[in-house]
């Protein structure tokens, strides 16, 4: 019996070992096929490629920010024509009541006196209009219910009107409503990629992006220093240029008198530059406000006190001036008279990009006060910072 057990035993052992054998060559030839038939990875994009992806994005929002915040601004005109025409339409019903009032007081006092007259068989007919048009009503009625029955009728057709103009605004307000909610999303979209992009840098990634940004800055600086510079030696030959020919006018007039020259050529200089000395009082406001608001934080659609967007901004800092912007870049753009970059003067206007979807506030010597983009707050930065679309000039 023993020498019958060891053969079955042997096979059971032999057996197993083949068969693990052979599924293990074939889960390594099944590895081996599926790796060499594997799509590649898509390669990680470059930390520069990142850069101009969040730039992109970035500029977008605030593309669709204006335009939220124009659909912000249609939303709350056409909200307030609707109130003010459904206010009217009440007061109008009010005085058809009052009308239809006055033409049941006529029919009660008909009936007093024994019988229905005309202005009560107008009011109770079937087809009103088609009883006004017989003479007769006209030939029996007097003069007070004739004006009862006008006054009716205009009262009527006055709150028709009214009625239907006041439906009309609000198929308008709610077609505003929904492009406000379609550049939220927009806005928002826009956001959440960029974002995302870069929440998926590492930690030398991020090292790496901050060291672009401030290579970014340094050269937006550079420029602004050599437009200071070239400001200020224009500025120094326009009033050597001044000087000059103050004394020449002083020599050819007085004839050697101080006093008569001086008084001569003084008022000249003072009538030619207090259209400039009046915008710099203004300009003066603009920044002040601008400077007290460094700090505060970016948010797409705000307009302050405790958070702007960059047309946000110069609105109310242009608005402690006396001066009321329109609420969008695309508007304000158009406010105003046009100036060159090299023209520039503190409390002017630049625009950024070719759709014009960023603004600052000129402060003087190549800079600008502005609100920058989500996830930053109000701060001073070169004007080079970003492409210059144009300038302007309030006021």
């Amino acid at each position: 019996m023993a020498s019958h057990r060891k053969p079955r035993t042997k096979v059971r052992t032999t057996t197993p070992a083949v068969g693990l054998t052979t599924a293990a060559l074939a889960s390594v030839t099944l590895l081996s096929t599926q790796s060499a038939t594997a799509a590649p990875a898509e390669p990680k994009p470059a930390v520069e490629e990142v850069q101009k992806k969040v730039d992109a994005l970035y500029r977008q929002a605030g593309a669709a920010t204006q335009e939220y915040n124009r659909a912000k601004a249609a939303s709350t005109s056409q909200q307030t024509k609707v109130d003010t025409l459904l206010s009217d339409v009440a007061k109008r019903t009010e005085k058809i009541n009052e009308a239809r009032r006055a033409l049941g007081s006529y029919a009660a006092a008909q009936y007093r006196n024994g019988g229905i007259g005309p202005a009560a068989t107008f009011f109770l007919a079937d087809n009103p209009q088609g009883y006004f048009d017989q003479s007769r009503l006209m030939d029996r009625a007097t003069e007070r219910q004739q004006r009862s029955v006008t006054e009716f009728r205009t009262q009527q057709a006055s709150a028709a009107k009214k009625r239907a103009e006041a439906v009309k605004s609000l198929e308008t307000l709610t077609e505003t409503q929904a492009t406000l909610a379609s550049s939220k999303k927009d806005v928002q979209t826009k956001l959440t990629e960029a974002r995302g992009l870069l929440s998926r840098l590492t930690a030398e990634e991020k090292a790496r992006l901050a060291e672009l940004e401030r290579k970014k800055e340094a050269e937006a600086k550079e420029k602004a220093a050599k437009l200071a510079a070239r400001q200020a030696a224009e500025a120094k030959e326009r009033a050597e240029a001044e000087e000059k020919a103050r004394e020449e006018a002083a020599k050819e007039s007085g004839g050697g008198s101080g006093t008569g020259s001086g008084t001569g050529t003084d008022p000249g200089p003072g009538t030619g530059s207090g259209t400039d000395s009046g915008y710099a009082a203004k300009a003066e406001k603009v920044l002040a406000f601008a400077r007290a608001q460094i700090g505060k934080p970016y948010v797409w659609g705000a307009s302050g006190p405790s958070s702007y967007d960059c047309s946000g901004l110069t609105q109310a800092a242009w608005r402690e001036a006396g001066v009321t912007l329109p609420r969008t870049t695309w508007d304000q753009v158009e406010f105003g008279t046009r100036v060159a970059t090299s023209d520039l003067k503190p409390g002017d206007l630049v625009f950024f990009y070719d759709d014009i979807s960023h603004v600052g506030i000129y402060k003087g010597d190549g800079m600008m006060i502005h609100a920058p983009k989500p996830g930053a707050n109000v701060r001073e930065e070169s004007i080079y910072y970003m492409p210059i679309y144009g300038s302007v000039r309030p006021a």
